[in-house]
């Protein structure tokens, strides 16, 4: 995946809008994108820079640490925040507006300690492919302020994951991420016990060799969804009755894979 001269011209476009706030919290997930921002960010020689980790129950352990370590990697001040988010009811019924109601709580709480450390600009790391999706967080994050620099830049998911292998991050190849709540359909009410039965779903999966994997909460049934080709893999008669034992031993009565396979956005339909 080489880069291209485009990618240089609008790497050099980011870094002179990022020297220009001088003082800057990152909304950091530990995800492609914003793994590259913070990269950036900090060859950007910034006045003072944090990342700053909102870890909810939508936010895997695993995720927590990844996050941790490769901001501690590349030697940038990152500050992880521990919120219940299933405390919020309004979140957990689980209406097309959880996303803008769970993004304002979770920006707010971020810009909330950047002033705290005496930092006025917040950055989050939305790319222009999510602009062609229904993520209705974008505008909770832009009504508290936030800025968009990839988006600004004109940084495509595909040409973040190029600069990203240039400067040898190691996130450039990691599957998509998303937060846990996507994996339950809306208005199905979100609880703890759906969010763990994926989380621990979603571990196993990847145990058997499955990357880039989704697996659905729809009540007692479990759909996964991933690459179509992939799913000849997956049935295979002794990989199909362990995949089907492992998540049945997690708590779903019901295993089902999505013959059209994986695809962003996929539950965001009501």
């Amino acid at each position: 995946m080489g880069i291209t001269r485009g990618c240089r011209k609008k790497e050099l476009l980011l870094l002179k809008q990022l020297r220009g706030l001088k003082r800057v919290a990152l909304a950091f997930s530990g995800g492609v994108d914003s793994n590259f921002l913070m990269a950036m960010a900090k060859q950007a020689g910034l006045e003072k820079f944090i990342a700053i980790t909102v870890s909810s129950q939508f936010f895997t352990s695993q995720e927590k640490r990844f996050a941790k370590r490769l901001a501690n990697s590349m030697g940038v001040v990152h500050i992880c925040l521990d919120f219940d988010i299933l405390a919020n009811d309004n979140v957990t019924q689980n209406t097309p507006q959880r996303c803008y109601l769970c993004k304002t709580m979770i920006f707010s709480l971020i810009r909330k300690t950047a002033v705290q450390h005496g930092i006025e600009n917040y950055i989050h790391a939305a790319n222009t492919d999510d602009l062609g999706d229904y993520r209705p967080g974008l505008e909770a994050a832009k009504e508290l302020g936030f800025v968009a620099p990839l988006v600004d830049a004109g940084f495509s998911k595909k040409e973040i994951r190029a600069s990203s292998q240039e400067l040898g991050l190691e996130t450039w190849d990691l599957p998509s991420q998303s937060c846990l709540a996507t994996r339950v359909p809306y208005y199905d009410r979100i609880t703890r016990e759906k969010l763990e039965m994926v989380g621990k779903g979603e571990v196993f999966l990847r145990s058997q060799g499955f990357e880039g994997v989704r697996l659905r909460c729809h009540g007692n049934v479990a759909r996964i969804e991933m690459d179509p080709d992939a799913i000849l893999i997956l049935m295979d008669r002794n990989k199909r009755q362990t995949i089907s034992k492992g998540l049945k031993s997690i708590g779903f009565d019901f295993v089902a894979c999505d013959l059209d396979g994986y695809k962003t956005g996929n539950m965001n339909k009501f």
